[in-house]
């Protein structure tokens, strides 16, 4: 059991705290991230619990049996957890749909997922339905509909720590979307996880977690939502990030604590000094990943609280979760912490071979003790091969590049299909794109690989430049020359792309599914900079 006997469930777990902090805020949508037709709305304990009584009745009449999986398309992000724990009282899982989506990405979740429903609150019911126009076993329906259904009510199950509670997509660099199962277990573990960290990190039912990450994603999902179930603390869940308003949010909800990714701390610095920035130790924390490194301590300093680095993957749960939330934190370095002593790890290279300390690798993973994949993800759904590389003699493959510190700190360098490879060198993307945001003129930038004939990779830039810098020939070569004097030479990038925005994914990170693609038809029809007569060896002087 996890702590309390007879927790075997999120929904156990919800039911524990409604009964301890029955009265105490649960879940707020604040008038910041409201609309006309989508006023601010709050939840206590006691008042979600009612609401899910109402929508656990309307799902069990709704004729579904434990197991089966229902897709929800939220017409307000905090509906998500309302729907999760009524379905995952019925030992339903959730399968969450991200209607800023395509339809053709729409209908591969439906039809891949094998949901029996896609429950939908928002006004988009005639796109969800030509949608699913041929998808036989997928109904479209609104929750008051449910009732109307041939109904069978069912008895919700004895709690079984295994079941799954949510099938979550990720996007992946190639190839479709995998869809993780992800158990009770993994919910709780990572709940437990996060209220386990102390020091800085200790919760407690007053606390306020403000995210603007969506729902559809283990950050919300179940981090920062099974955290706060289980101290009784609130989540003050936004619809998106929304800079000029974040710190006004951030004071009128009283968050004590905030959810980042590394494009946020960034935004945050750009805009002009306020008052709204002094909260006299209000927020205890951030919790995110991916900030600058020339960003970190800025950010700090001026806004006075610190940025805890962390590290996860949907597939790894909590049952392999790092954080640099104990000193040294080594701030602006991209550290991620000291792993904790439940989890066991190696750095290798691609040989499969343990690097020296320092040297950078592949990170492999692992819990310790009998149940090594405890708090992991289940496995990808109808794809028992890619679970089978992924997990690899007994290890989960992170693809992620890191390197080890003299203390025993892991830093992270780059996703390893992020590492280009040049005549044999391996260059990483992070540290090309981190050089080339040091140059004023650019704003926001990404790295991919091209390919060549000579080389196997070469390296393409794409460049957000700032509002007065110019974007031509001469820019690029400064650019370059910019890199030169940082990077060795066959790191710089040898194309250059000007482009008027990067894009993004849900998560605010850019989309590098379609990078090298879009990097390629660029290369192809000569809409980008050769800069590669630059890129030759030049011995540095002494000192």
């Amino acid at each position: 059991m996890h702590g309390n006997a007879g927790i075997s469930s999120p929904f156990d777990a919800f039911q524990s705290s409604v009964a301890r902090f029955a009265a105490r805020p649960f879940l707020r949508e604040p008038a910041d991230a409201a609309s006309d037709d989508r006023p601010a709305a709050s939840w206590t304990y006691a008042a979600a619990s009612a609401e899910i009584e109402k929508l656990k009745t309307l799902y069990a009449a709704g004729g579904l049996a434990p197991g089966a999986r229902v897709a929800f398309a939220a017409a307000r992000p905090a509906e998500v957890y309302l729907h999760l724990l009524a379905l995952n009282s019925l030992g339903v899982s959730l399968v969450p749909v991200d209607l800023n989506g395509s339809d053709a990405e729409i209908t591969y979740l439906l039809r891949h997922s094998d949901s029996e429903l896609i429950v939908s609150t928002v006004g988009q019911m005639d796109r969800l339905r030509r949608i699913t126009r041929n998808i036989d076993a997928c109904r479209v329906v609104e929750p008051r509909d449910l009732a109307d259904r041939a109904a069978r009510c069912v008895q919700p199950p004895a709690g079984d720590i295994h079941r799954e509670a949510a099938l979550l997509y990720t996007s992946g660099t190639t190839g479709k979307p995998k869809g993780c199962m992800l158990s009770n277990d993994y919910f709780l573990t990572m709940g437990q996880w996060y209220n386990g960290l102390g020091g800085r990190c200790a919760l407690d039912s007053g606390d306020r977690l403000l995210t603007p990450l969506p729902p559809t994603h283990m950050n919300a999902l179940c981090a920062s939502f099974m955290a706060m179930i289980l101290c009784g603390g609130c989540v003050v869940q936004l619809d998106r990030f929304h800079p000029t308003t974040w710190w006004r949010t951030v004071r009128s909800e009283r968050a004590t604590i905030i959810h980042y990714l590394g494009v946020m701390p960034a935004i945050l610095l750009s805009l002009p000094v306020s008052g709204q920035e002094d909260f006299g130790g209000q927020v205890k924390f951030g919790f995110g990943a991916g900030v600058d490194p020339r960003h970190h301590a800025r950010f700090e300093q001026r806004f006075g609280f610190p940025l805890l680095e962390a590290w996860a993957m949907t597939e790894t749960g909590a049952g392999a979760a790092f954080i640099a939330d104990r000193e040294p934190r080594h701030v602006g370095q991209r550290c991620i912490g000291r792993p904790p002593p439940e989890i066991e790890y190696r750095i290798v290279d691609e040989a499969d071979t343990d690097v020296g300390r320092g040297e950078p690798g592949e990170l492999l993973v692992r819990r310790k003790g009998a149940n090594s994949r405890k708090g992991f993800f289940s496995g990808y759904y109808k794809d028992d091969d890619a679970t089978g590389e992924v997990w690899l003699d007994g290890w989960l493959r992170t693809g992620d590049v890191v390197r080890e510190g003299p203390d025993g700190s892991l830093f992270f360098v780059d996703r390893r299909k992020n590492v280009i490879r040049r005549s044999g060198e391996n260059i990483s993307a992070v540290e090309v794109e981190t050089t080339l945001l040091t140059h004023p003129g650019v704003v926001n930038c990404a790295v991919t690989a091209v390919p060549d004939e000579l080389r196997g990779d070469e390296v393409f830039a794409f460049i957000v430049p700032a509002a007065e810098s110019a974007a031509d020939q001469a820019a690029a070569r400064a650019l370059v020359e910019h890199c030169l004097a940082q990077l060795s030479y066959f790191k710089v990038p040898g194309y250059v792309a000007y482009v008027n925005e990067l894009r993004l994914t849900a998560s605010q990170k850019v989309a590098r599914k379609e990078l090298a693609s879009t990097a390629r038809a660029r290369l192809e029809a000569a809409e980008c900079f050769d800069l590669r007569d630059l890129k030759k060896h030049r011995k540095r002087k002494a000192g």
